[in-house]
């Protein structure tokens, strides 16, 4: 170690700022030979972490560091509670982030070497696809449903209420965000089944965006029908927006589950346009890129509203663009550890002091989430892992704990799973 390194000066947070600034500025780092400093499920060459870190600690942004890589450079960083593994063996430009066991298999694969005497395998009868038959029961009658029926079930206040649904009028597309468990799926079906005024199935459609989800299965695309061929099809988008064009005096919906999951202006495509409120309607029909020269325009029609759902909690995805914010309304959605779950509790004959013990747990866990300067209050713990407490009062006891166990215990040791000692002292704390 050389005479004038004083590792005193490095600090855990001077790391962490490294790691940060090396992720938001995407830096090309060249990858380290042997080993990986591993943290939140990434890795990152340790000695160019080292290297960011001294010159955030010293304050000089040409600073080398001053030790070579390898056990010298992983002692420091090991002494600072970080993980540095062996690293795993990749393949070249492969998408397999070390998956070790899928590589493994992979070296199995016929490679097609010279002198491999492999038969040709004999030619199969072509098959023709079929759709399976649905088997499910006939719709119910829609029911109707009022402001009154909303605010039972929903754990939010009547002022909030009005707010939202006055933000989904005025812009007719509205995003509801916060942490996972805060019931915005939950709240998404109920703003559109009060404003349709009945809980009518016939008139909401939902999808869920995932990170494979693309324009052609949103909008159009060309797809393999049942022989073998492909044929132009429409996605969900237009078939719901002519089924609301052709009935333009009722509302019509849209819920895009986790939309910050997929690639958004990949999946929107001129959808970006014609989202807007005052670009709706015939007026602003335009052709879409698979569609013939004679095929009609293609529009949304002003009666359809779209509701999405965003987890803020998931770092891996990308923030939205502004040209697809400034379409949408956002309506923050936080736990309820208050009045409404203890009601909700209570109502169910959840023992009082059970319930007080719940909420007391969470709001003071959520607090500690909130002032992590890793996590934050998007990483908060929501309120609808309880929403569906036991018929029998004497299983409450036992249902707490086994979801404290067996669904917040987990998260917890995955939010601070480089502080093992950290998260075991708030899973006993919960259980106490």
């Amino acid at each position: 170690m050389p005479a004038l390194f004083d590792p005193t000066l490095l600090t855990r947070d001077h790391v962490l700022r490294a790691i940060r600034h090396l992720d938001r500025t995407a830096l090309t780092i060249p990858p380290s030979t042997v080993y990986d400093l591993v943290y939140r499920g990434r890795r990152y060459p340790p000695r160019a972490v080292a290297q960011q870190a001294w010159r955030f600690a010293i304050n000089d942004v040409e600073a080398k560091w001053p030790l070579p890589a390898g056990s010298p450079t992983n002692q420091v960083l090991e002494d600072l509670d970080f993980t540095v593994a062996t690293k795993r063996p990749t393949l070249a430009n492969s998408p397999l982030d070390g998956d070790v066991a899928t590589q493994d298999a992979m070296q199995n694969l016929y490679t097609g070497l010279a002198g491999d005497d492999v038969p040709a395998p004999a030619p199969k009868a072509p098959t023709v696809a079929h759709e399976p038959t649905a088997a499910y029961t006939p719709e119910l009658p829609a029911q109707p449903y009022t402001k009154a029926d909303a605010l039972q079930e929903l754990f939010i206040s009547e002022e909030k209420l009005v707010d939202t649904l006055a933000a989904l009028e005025r812009r007719r597309n509205l995003i509801l965000q916060g942490p996972p468990g805060t019931g915005k799926t939950f709240l998404a079906r109920r703003l559109a089944w009060l404003e349709l005024g009945c809980q009518d199935t016939q008139r909401v459609e939902m999808v869920q965006f995932h990170p494979s989800y693309s324009y052609e299965d949103f909008v159009q695309g060309f797809r393999p029908d049942a022989h073998g061929s492909f044929r132009l099809t429409d996605g969900v988008l237009p078939d719901l927006c002519r089924r609301a064009s052709a009935d333009p005096t009722r509302p019509y919906f849209l819920l895009i589950d986790e939309i910050n999951r997929g690639h958004l202006n990949r999946i929107f495509g001129e959808l970006l346009l014609l989202l807007e409120a005052d670009k709706r309607g015939l007026a602003h029909a335009v052709r879409l890129p698979y569609a013939p020269v004679e095929a009609p325009r293609f529009y949304v029609p002003d009666n359809l509203f779209v509701i999405g759902t965003m987890n803020t909690a998931d770092r891996s995805l990308a923030p939205l663009d502004y040209a697809l914010r400034r379409r949408f309304a956002f309506v923050p959605m936080l736990p309820e550890f208050g009045d409404h779950l203890h009601r909700h509790l209570i109502d169910n004959n959840i023992p009082p002091k059970t319930v007080d013990r719940l909420i007391a747990r969470l709001a003071e866990l959520n607090e500690v989430i909130a002032n992590d300067p890793e996590l934050g209050p998007d990483f908060q713990v929501g309120h609808s892992y309880f929403c569906q407490p036991p018929t029998a009062p004497a299983a409450a006891d036992q249902w707490l704990t086994l979801i404290l166990e067996q669904e917040i215990a987990p998260l917890l040791r995955d939010y601070w799973f480089d502080q093992p000692a950290h998260a075991t002292a708030h899973i006993k704390r919960l259980l106490s």
